[in-house]
């Protein structure tokens, strides 16, 4: 940028150079607002930080009995960029399993405030075997199996998504 204003001052005169500088400054705040309008919460996504970086997923949400009950269960398939957010009303031990489910998962068990507490790596599609989660369990995020490992989402990870607004979130809204 320095070497590109310095050829424009050798050319232009100075209500060029103010007018230039002008046009910079609005093209970078219009961008600066776009990157902020575009990681705003939506009630279909799931934002993700850390040590690592960031990313994000489209999630569906499953706040009920029956929705969490029936999960990702006889899903062929889950594109890279999706995930399913199971949503409880109070954080509560929480134990997940594979049955039905034909496509392998990482879990992601997150507290109350949008913290991963723990993750399941790489969860086995049809095992019974019961997948702990911990005893404060407020949401869990499922998204394929090996992206946790693949992105460095691990425990201490943050999550941003409406769901956490009124329990503490760490990184709100």
């Amino acid at each position: 940028m320095h070497s590109l204003w310095n050829r424009l001052s050798d050319h232009v005169t100075s209500g060029t150079r103010a007018a230039v500088l002008g046009m910079i400054c609005a093209v970078t705040t219009v961008a600066a607002g776009e990157t902020q309008a575009n990681t705003a919460c939506r009630p279909d996504q799931v934002n993700l930080r850390g040590p690592w970086g960031q990313t994000q997923f489209t999630v569906e949400i499953a706040d009920s009995v029956e929705e969490r009950a029936q999960g990702l269960m006889h899903r062929q398939q889950l594109a890279r960029s999706n995930g399913m957010l199971f949503v409880y009303e109070t954080p509560q031990p929480a134990s997940f399993w594979m049955k039905n489910t034909l496509i392998p998962l990482d879990i992601l068990f997150i507290d109350s405030t949008g913290i991963v507490q723990h993750i399941h790596h790489r969860a086995i599609p049809g095992d019974l075997t019961p997948i702990p989660g911990g005893d404060n369990v407020f949401a869990v995020l499922e998204i394929n199996g090996g992206l946790a490992a693949l992105y460095g989402i691990s425990t201490g990870t943050q999550l941003r998504h409406e769901v956490f607004s009124n329990t503490g979130a760490i990184w709100s809204c």
